[in-house]
This record gives C-alpha cells, structure tokens and sequence, in this order.
C-alpha cells in the first residue's frame, strides 16, 4: 500500500513538473517564429506575388552571381521629367516619347495593335545612338553612381530576398543578422550617390553584409527557388512600372488637352468686359486697304486659335521682331464663344500699335455650309478635340476666307517668332502651292512616315502617292494663294475629308490630309525658318534655338501648362505680360 501511495505522488509531481516547464521550453522554441511574425505588422498592403505559380512548370537559367556588375549602356530617355511632354514635359522612356510627338498642330498619332511602325522606326539601332547621344548632351550633369553603390544595393536586394523565403528550423539569429545588416547598410548608404562620399563605417557595414549573405547561401541553397522568386520580383516591378507608364501616359494626354483654370479664367473676364462695352463702343475698326490685292507693300499673317493667351505671343513676338513693323497684318480667326475675348484683347487693352491685327469669327463664314460641307470629323475614330476641332482644318479654306489676298504666311497658336519674318515673302516658291521645313528620316527624331498616318493599303491611296522619305508639318507654312485657286486644292481637301469618313485611308488630324492635299505642291524651306519639338523633345541643341526663326512647341507639353518642359518656357514667357491686372487675377504666372 506504502509503494502505491509513493508511486502516485510521483505520477502528480512528474505532471505538474511538465505542466510548469513545458510551456517555457515551447515559447524558447517558437521565439524565432514569433519575431518573424512581428515583421508583417501593418504591411496588409504588400503585392501579392502571384507570378511565382505561373513560373513553377518552365525552365529557368542559372542565375548570375555578380549581378551588380552591370553595364553601362546609352539612356533611350527623351525627356527627363516631363517631361511629358511630353511631348511633361515625362522621365519619358521608349515608347512614351510616342505620344509626346504630335501632329504638328495636332498630336501624333500612334497605332492601336502593338508595338506601333513609328516605335520600330524609333528603337531602331541608328535611332538609339542619335537619342542616346541627345540624351546624353541633356543629362551631364546627372552624377553617375559608381561601383560600391550598386554592390551596395545590389546586397540589399539579396538580403530583402532571403528574408522573403520560409524560415528553416533553428536560424532564427539568421533573420535577425540580415534584418540588423540591412538597417545599418541603409543608414549607412543615406542619399550618397558617389564612392568618394562614402565613410569607412559603410565600407565596413558593406563587409559585413557579404558575409551574412554567404552565411544565407550556405543554408538556402536552393539556387533555383532564389531565382523563381527574382523572377517574381522583377516581373511584380515591371508589372507596377507598366501601369505607372500608362497612367502617365493617360494623365499627359488630359493635361494636354484641356484647359487651365488661368486661362479659363482671363478669357471669362475679357468675354464680360467685351460685353460691358456701350454696343457703339464693340464696333470693330476696320480697314479696307489691308485685304486689297495688289498691295504687295503688306505682310499677311494668319493664325486660327481658340486660346488667347497664345495667339497674344505670337502677335507680339512677330512685331517685336519685325523690322517694318507698319507693314504686319495679322488675321486672326477665332469661334464666336471666343470672339468677344480676342476682340477685347487685340483691339481695346493691347492694340498691335503700328500693325494690324483683324479677328475673325468663323461662324461668320456664311459660304462654308453652302459651298462646302462643315470642316469637322465627329464621325471619325478620334474624340480628341484637338483633331475634331474646325480651327485645325480651316486652314484648308484660306482662299475663300481671304480671296484678294495673292501670299500669306500660316503660324499655329504655339509658336514663338524670334527673327524678322519679311525675307520669306521674297522666296521662290518655284510653282509650288505649300513652302515648310521637311524633316527627313535619319536625319530628324521629329520626322514620322506617311505609312504611320495614312493607309497605303486602301487601292485608292497606293494608286495616287507613294510613301515620301521626308515629310512636313503643320506650324509655319508660306501658302501661295494663286497657284492655290489654279489647282482647286481646297475641293481636293474636301474629297479626301469626306472619302476618310467613309473608309479608313487616315487617320485623325488635319496633318495626313494636308499630306494628301499638298502632295507633290510642297517646297522646302531652310531650317533656319523653323524649329519644332519644343513640346515633347528635351534634347534640342540650344544653338539651334537660338538661331531658328521660329520656335516651335508642337506636342503635348505647351509652355502654357504645368506639363510643360521647364527650359523652354523662357522663350514663350519673355512675351506675356505678367504684370496685367487680369493675368494676375487669374494667377497666370
């Protein structure tokens, strides 16, 4: 009885021992997994790799060991940000510098299969030397980040990737050491982007790194895991920078095409001061004797805008450069939401002093629904309303809007003239209706082939042109009216508009009809007369600004926006008056 009483004591003394010290011993146990739970505190956010199940069936090369030991290679990079424009100003790689290339007048244009022609044209080996080199002149003074920094990163990453992978039983003091050395290579690192800038103590921390990833290597050696779960990684990055792209992409494009409050604003309070105006007081002077023919003492201009603000520079500029500045008329034409704004601007608060400046409302042009069907292109695929605009095709209607005129000089509303424009007048058009600057391939990243706005496909297309190696674009275009009228291009313009409606042989635009109906009618001008790329191309040598005649923003990136490229802005600025009361009210600055 004595020894079944002892026995039973120590049954219950051997349970209450356990119960005591094996809780202890299990929590010593789970420590490790508990403080890797910790890490995940407040990190609900990550992205999922879900690349890795789509990766596990397929073959993978064997990873490369030094993999920071890249090589340097010439940035495709054609506007450092927008820049992106965008041409913003976005940096703008690849592909996005596509969208950024417009329309001259309009916006490019791209293909909706794929990779577009325009961008094989583009990644072209020829093309990336040109860019590169480009690239290069606009971005000295971007320090470059030397060998030690990219080892430096290039241990962060191994480090954050081990950590990633499943904790084997009892190296726990493993993650910790990774977790320690990355904070310490991090502050180590700091912003430094220079060996030179880099103390001993991140030299050190550096050191110490490389063998906590050997210590790593030797127990993961899973070489083919570590490098599904790269893959993984790097597809993920790639994956988030695409949509980051297309959403820049997208954000450029609205930005580009719509308003700003500013200048929303200064046109509201010009349209109400217009109207404030005694109804004798609105009468517009006039003059006769600047649309009379034969006086071949005038110089015409014409510029077809909805933005006052723009259309103000280009009349200020051209004067303030003109060496007879009595002789300038400009002939401005506008919609009737605008008319009053322009009017106001032009001929009450800022009148052109020795030149002439008339504004013309185009829904006063009673002949355009009678003797041809309205300019617009609603039906067509676009709804930009930078290609369905009626001011971007009447310019195929200057005859008619000016029929006593025998010469006159075209400017879009995005220009900046810097030279005396007069000698133009005095140039040979040699017969030919149409005189612009043509870009050429290989010779001019602005250059864009027929084939990328026209479809040479359509029978009707393939039978009548051929694609040209040089093209022209909208901006500054010397038109002769005579040889115009003799060959009745306007009636030209108008089949083509209406036979793109019903077939696609275009795309939208007014640039590929006015290909179409200049055909074989175009001469080429010097480039000195013309400049263009201001609006979506950063690498524009500063010599060729300075000489050109005429600037160019054609793209997205208009120096009027936000998205416009910052070093550019200082031509088109030196011409706005920014002390007026109602540019300040509008906070235009």
């Amino acid at each position: 009885m004595k020894q079944f009483r002892r026995r039973t004591r120590i049954c219950i003394l051997s349970l209450l021992f356990l119960s005591v010290f094996a809780p202890i011993l299990l929590l010593y146990e789970s420590k490790g997994f508990i403080e890797d739970l910790s890490s995940f505190k407040g990190r609900r956010d990550l992205p999922k790799l879900n690349l890795v199940k789509q990766e596990e069936d397929e073959g993978f090369r064997e990873p490369i060991l030094n993999v920071y030991k890249d090589v340097n290679v010439d940035p495709l990079v054609s506007f450092g940000s927008q820049d992106v424009d965008n041409k913003s100003d976005e940096p703008i790689i690849g592909k996005n510098t596509d969208f950024i290339e417009q329309n001259e007048g309009d916006s490019d244009v791209k293909g909706n299969n794929g990779q577009s022609q325009e961008e094989k044209m583009l990644l072209s080996p020829g093309r990336k030397g040109e860019i590169g080199r480009a690239t290069l002149e606009h971005d000295q003074g971007r320090r470059a980040m030397d060998k030690k920094i990219k080892e430096m990163k290039d241990q962060l990453i191994r480090a954050k990737a081990y950590l990633t992978f499943a904790i084997p039983a009892n190296n726990a003091h493993l993650i910790k050491e990774l977790r320690l050395r990355i904070k310490e290579l991090e502050r180590a690192m700091g912003d430094v982007t220079k060996d030179s800038d880099l103390s001993k103590r991140a030299v050190q921390r550096m050191r110490a790194m490389e063998v906590s990833l050997q210590k790593a290597g030797r127990i993961y050696p899973d070489c083919c895991g570590m490098v599904k779960k790269l893959r993984a990684m790097t597809n993920n990055a790639e994956e988030m920078v695409r949509v980051q792209k297309e959403q820049e992409t997208f954000l450029i494009q609205l930005a580009g095409r719509t308003t700003p409050k500013g200048l929303h604003c200064l046109s509201m309070r010009l349209t109400a001061e217009y109207f404030a105006l005694k109804p004798e007081e609105r009468e517009l002077p006039s003059n006769p004797d600047v649309l009379v023919r034969n006086s071949t003492d005038l110089y015409h201009f014409a510029v077809f805008s909805d933005n006052v603000l723009a259309s103000a520079v280009v009349v200020a500029s051209t004067i303030s450069t003109a060496k007879e500045p009595g002789k300038i008329v400009f002939h401005v034409v506008t919609d009737s939401l605008n008319f009053a704004a322009f009017s106001m601007w032009f001929l009450f608060l800022h009148p052109p002093g020795k030149a002439t400046v008339q504004i013309h409302n185009m829904d006063n042009f009673d002949w355009l629904s009678t003797k041809y069907n309205p300019p617009n292109t609603q039906g067509h695929e676009s709804q930009d309303p930078r290609y369905t605009c009626a001011l971007n095709h009447l310019r195929f209607y200057l005859p008619h809007i000016f029929p006593t005129l025998d010469k006159i000089l075209l400017l879009d509303h995005d220009v900046v003239v810097q030279k005396d424009l007069t000698s133009l007048w005095r140039v040979n058009m040699m017969g030919k209706v149409n005189g612009a600057v043509n870009t050429c391939q290989g010779h001019d990243p602005a250059f864009r082939r027929m084939d990328l706005l026209i479809n040479f496909s359509d029978p009707i297309v393939a039978t009548a042109f051929t694609n040209q190696p040089c093209t022209w674009g909208f901006g500054v275009n010397l038109f002769d009216m005579r040889e115009w009228r003799k060959r009745n291009l306007t009636t030209l313009y108008n089949k083509y508009l209406q036979l793109g409606k019903k077939r696609p042989i275009w795309k939208a635009g007014s640039l590929p009809l006015g290909w179409l109906t200049f055909y074989n009618q175009t001469m080429d001008l010097e480039r000195k007369w013309h400049v263009h790329g201001l609006g979506y191309h950063s690498g524009i040598k500063q010599e060729d600004i300075e000489k050109a005649a005429i600037i160019h923003y054609d793209g997205v990136m208009k120096p009027w926006l936000d998205i416009g490229i910052e070093k550019y802005k200082t031509y088109w600025r030196n011409h706005v008056k920014y002390d007026h009361p109602y540019l300040q009210q509008c906070n235009i600055a």
